[in-house]
């Protein structure tokens, strides 16, 4: 295939008729990672995607993209809202995999010697790893209630304020969620992983800020040097999982009865309007509210962990919600393409909303200034807040990377990369580690991803988002 470069940050596959490309592929990287890009299957997946009826404009791919299951990670793909259609690999197994961050009134002279305490605390409070579960007296009544309010339900029934649904994107709840559209299964796999991280590339850090890029952002953020925060990586777990696994494999008997020939069975898809389409979004929507209130869980168990080890309330040690987004989720927005405003579909797969300063879907206290949008970095790099900026709207249907992105696949990272040596950056860099397995430790090695601050600086050159601080890791609990 041939890829043209139109900018030191991006590069263009043109449509070609003769593989049933519906539109081109717009690939936001370096040189460098487009290189690692062409290594795997990054850029076949993406062109796959094309052939998929009703695409507007090009699939798109950021800098942290990387092959996925069918459709790339760090891939956005729009489809028309009224003839286009929804496709459950596009959006991934993780729905609702996101990011939220905690400010806190805290300096890292504050918990000095408090380390090894507090991260204790949050490994017990906040369960991890592969089938991690959380007793929390929960039952199927409660799930339905979570699955169709979100963290609204949650918040009521005492596990945070207002103010965190405020700073929630769709403001912790995706409306439309009809809990009868998912299965037994899901429902049995989700109840008892409420409130924990999982295991993969997930997890809860204690940061630092670093240094201030954008001092008057980070101002309207509540974000200052030294100030401890606390980042949260996690979605859906088995819940989510089994909901795109249910509609894959429903969506097989679709496109057989359909007569439709796929490029790629992980991008089977139904037409909107279609049952077999409001299903899928009924579900996946119970998916996403599943996800915003797992995270609001575990905000209320991070609370209690520093309540526990600096003997204050959470209100007098400052510690307010900044935001908390989505990276794989399907919405219908509206944005204009060829001068035309369209209501699409917006497909994001490892990708998150960027929204500028002035759009109605930013939260009130930033809508003068822009989106936070969330990137974190590996476990002993740094990660960084920025700002939703213009561009994203003009080019990328409000969307931007959403971490530094894989360039080893876990094999390789786990043949190649001794657990010693990221033990070793660890602690050389005084990062305090809570972790299930060594296995774990080499599959989530900084080697094993790009650099967050090359990742950064691409979207920021393509004018998606600007950068307003850097946070280094102080604590971090993976599974």
């Amino acid at each position: 295939m041939e890829i043209k470069k139109l900018a030191d940050f991006k590069f263009r596959i043109e449509r070609n008729a003769a593989d049933r490309m519906n539109g081109g592929v717009s690939v936001y990287s370096t040189e460098e990672m487009l290189g690692k890009m062409k290594q795997d299957k990054t850029l076949e997946q993406a062109v796959n995607a094309t052939t998929m009826p009703g695409l507007v404009g090009d699939v798109l791919i950021m800098p942290d993209g990387h092959q996925g299951y069918g459709f790339p990670v760090g891939g956005v793909a729009a489809f028309d809202a009224d003839e286009g259609i929804v496709s459950p690999g596009t959006c991934g197994y993780d729905i609702n995999c996101g990011i939220r961050l905690i400010r806190t009134n805290l300096s890292e002279g504050d918990i000095k010697g408090k380390e090894k305490k507090l991260a204790d605390a949050l490994y017990s409070n906040v369960p991890s790893g592969v089938g991690s579960k959380q007793n929390l007296g929960m039952k199927e009544v409660d799930l339905e209630k979570i699955a169709t309010e979100g963290a609204d339900y949650l918040i009521k029934k005492g596990f945070g304020t207002a103010d965190d649904a405020e700073n929630t994107e769709e403001e912790g709840v995706m409306d439309g969620a009809a809990f009868d559209k998912v299965s037994k299964e899901a429902r049995s796999r989700g109840l008892n992983q409420l409130g924990t991280l999982g295991a993969g590339n997930h997890f809860l850090e204690v940061q630092k800020v670093e240094k201030t890029i954008d001092e008057k952002i980070a101002n309207a953020y509540g974000l200052y040097p030294d100030q401890i925060v606390v980042m949260i990586h996690t979605g859906s777990r088995g819940f989510g999982h089994q909901v795109c696994s249910d509609y894959l494999r429903l969506l097989l008997d679709y496109q057989k009865e359909h007569n439709i020939k796929l490029v790629d069975q992980e991008l089977s898809y139904a037409y909107v309007g279609s049952k077999e389409a409001d299903s899928y979004l009924q579900a996946m929507k119970c998916a996403v509210n599943f996800a915003f209130s797992n995270r609001q869980i575990i905000t209320s168990e991070v609370r209690k962990s520093f309540e526990q080890v600096f003997g204050k309330s959470s209100d007098e040690l400052g510690m307010n919600l900044l935001y908390d987004l989505a990276h794989n989720i399907v919405k219908q927005e509206e944005y204009v393409v060829d001068g035309r405003r369209r209501k699409l579909y917006i497909h994001r797969k490892g990708a998150t909303r960027a929204l500028p300063s002035g759009s109605e879907n930013v939260p009130k206290k930033y809508r003068h200034i822009g989106q936070p949008v969330l990137i974190p970095g590996s476990m002993s790099t740094a990660s960084y807040v920025l700002c939703g900026a213009g561009g994203s709207v003009k080019e990328t249907f409000g969307s931007a990377c959403h971490g530094s992105g894989r360039v080893m696949s876990r094999h390789q990272a786990l043949r190649e990369i001794p657990a010693s040596k990221t033990f070793s950056t660890l602690k050389s860099k005084k990062v305090e580690i809570r972790i299930k397995t060594r296995k774990l430790v080499s599959e989530e090695a900084e080697w094993a991803y790009k650099g967050v601050d090359d990742v950064v600086g691409v979207v920021e050159k393509a004018n998606i988002a600007k950068a307003v601080v850097r946070n280094i890791p102080i604590i971090v609990i993976k599974g």
